[in-house]
């Protein structure tokens, strides 16, 4: 099965930036759209961006002008830049994929293991 492998969270001061990375390991054909998540404690998780596989993207109003989403195909990759961070952007982030089609056929609903953000204030 293949799998979402995320990196890049940490710690970062309020108007800084952090760039998380995900990328599908395994042997993949093609992926739909792309998309970032994130859930803060004791909140419910929410859809932070959405990429398409033609490059179309979303943004939650929170986020906008802020998170810029992009993907690599090549790579098998969604990638998401924070800048401007806030304290209230501290979560985990997850990264998402509705379908992809892989060697052992399609594959539905795969999740990352999530990275945690904290923003200082």
């Amino acid at each position: 099965q293949v799998q979402l492998v995320e990196s890049g969270g940490g710690l970062v001061q309020a108007g800084g930036s952090l760039r998380l990375s995900c990328v599908a390991s395994g042997i993949v054909f093609t992926i739909g759209d792309m998309d970032w998540y994130r859930q803060a404690p004791g909140k419910q998780r929410e859809l932070v961006a959405r990429i398409s596989s033609g490059g179309d993207t979303n943004y939650a109003d929170s986020v906008k002008g802020r998170f810029t989403i992009s993907r690599d195909n090549g790579k098998k990759a969604v990638y998401l830049q924070m800048n401007s961070l806030k304290a209230e952007d501290t979560a985990v982030y997850y990264c998402a994929v509705e379908r992809m089609t892989t060697n052992r056929g399609p594959q539905l609903n795969t999740w990352g293991q999530g990275t945690q953000v904290t923003v200082s204030s």
